[in-house]
């Protein structure tokens, strides 16, 4: 073990080091000690409110296209990412992330591609530079309609 003592705005601190038998060490500080904290209002809440299958022309690709209005309360996101899994939400089959700009109002309209018919898990998650949230759901998509 090994000590220090120095002296900072009239007090004391006491430092030690002590020996781990697992190849590692403990630092132990006593005394008093002063920090910042910023307190930062975070994304709190995301829902999707509606999901609405864009219609598509013959000369269109043939992925179906779905757009999900999402909303959110708190602070406003800067990107969006949405993760495309089977229906348990266990296996992804696609992740896409996105930049956004939102002004004003957390409202805004995601369009995503689905290859082929089926029933997935989407996760879509907003995020900004201190916090995430997330929304899911199930779709069934079946060529040309999405419940």
């Amino acid at each position: 073990t090994a000590g220090a003592t120095t002296n900072s705005d009239s007090s004391t601190a006491i430092e030690s080091v002590e020996d781990n038998p697992e190849g590692g060490c403990h630092i132990y500080r006593n005394g008093y000690y002063r920090s910042d904290i910023s307190l930062v209002e975070g994304i709190l809440e995301v829902n999707i409110i509606q999901m609405t299958n864009i219609q598509k022309t013959e000369s269109q690709a043939e992925n179906s296209l779905v757009d999900f209005v999402v909303t959110c309360q708190g602070s406003l996101p800067t990107d969006v990412c949405t993760v495309v899994s089977d229906p348990t939400c266990q296996v992804s089959k696609s992740v896409v992330c996105d930049p956004i700009v939102v002004t004003d109002e957390c409202l805004l309209t995601i369009r995503r591609a689905f290859e082929e018919p089926g029933t997935y898990c989407i996760n879509i998650t907003l995020g900004d530079d201190t916090s995430q949230a997330l929304a899911s759901a199930l779709i069934s998509v079946n060529g040309g309609e999405s419940t």
